[in-house]
């Protein structure tokens, strides 16, 4: 494996973790009956994800609508994933910035189910996609 390769999958793997630390904050905040939170964080469980996928390729974007593209781009519209993949990231993203930007943003408890469904899905969609990406380990971080 050449370094370039390692280091794609050692941030794979950080971004997944990344994803499923955010997912276990939605399901937390979903318990706590914050919904509004557990929607964004769940949001951001799926955008982590697509994120690892996206390094697995060697693609990078740090804004929202770079990442819904990519992901579109490189892998839904190539078959790798399929289109509802496609449409969670993207239906998650609305329901995220309504969640964070809306003043007057309400979310019932089947709404915030629905989408941490969704993230958990996803999440293991793109794990297995991945297909055991390691955790990293202290010598793949970068120093």
């Amino acid at each position: 494996m050449t370094t370039e390769e390692q280091a794609s999958r050692s941030l794979s793997a950080r971004r997944l973790e990344r994803a499923r630390s955010h997912l276990k904050s939605a399901r937390d905040l979903f318990a706590h009956q914050d919904f509004a939170d557990s929607v964004s964080r769940s949001y951001y469980a799926i955008f982590q994800a697509a994120r690892a996928l996206l390094a697995s390729a060697n693609l990078e974007s740090r804004k929202h609508s770079g990442v819904v593209s990519l992901f579109n781009q490189h892998f839904v519209k190539t078959g790798q994933v399929s289109r509802e993949l496609g449409a969670v990231l993207k239906d998650a993203w609305r329901q995220r910035e309504i969640a964070d930007y809306s003043d007057v943003a309400e979310f019932t408890p089947d709404e915030a189910e629905a989408q941490l469904r969704d993230a958990e899905v996803f999440l293991e969609r793109i794990a297995s996609i991945l297909g055991g990406v390691p955790p990293p380990t202290p010598s793949d971080l970068p120093r």
